[in-house]
């Protein structure tokens, strides 16, 4: 589930053409917090306000970051 909403949050931010820099600065953490969610390197995930506010940063529902079914 967690690795869903990471790509899925990487795939709107990059298709919306922002950085992760953009995407940090509108939710409010840093941009090594973003990275290294996305590096999967860390073990930084998202969080439920992350996705409210992400949501919000994208202009989409929160519901457009989880999977339609359970995985």
């Amino acid at each position: 589930m967690e690795t869903y909403v990471i790509n899925k949050v990487k795939q709107i931010r990059q298709e919306k053409k922002l950085s992760q820099t953009d995407l940090a600065f509108a939710i409010g953490v840093s941009t090594g917090f973003i990275g290294k969610i996305e590096s999967f390197k860390f073990n930084s995930k998202y969080n439920l306000n992350h996705i409210n506010n992400i949501s919000k940063a994208l202009d989409i529902s929160p519901k457009d970051l989880l999977p339609e079914t359970s995985l």
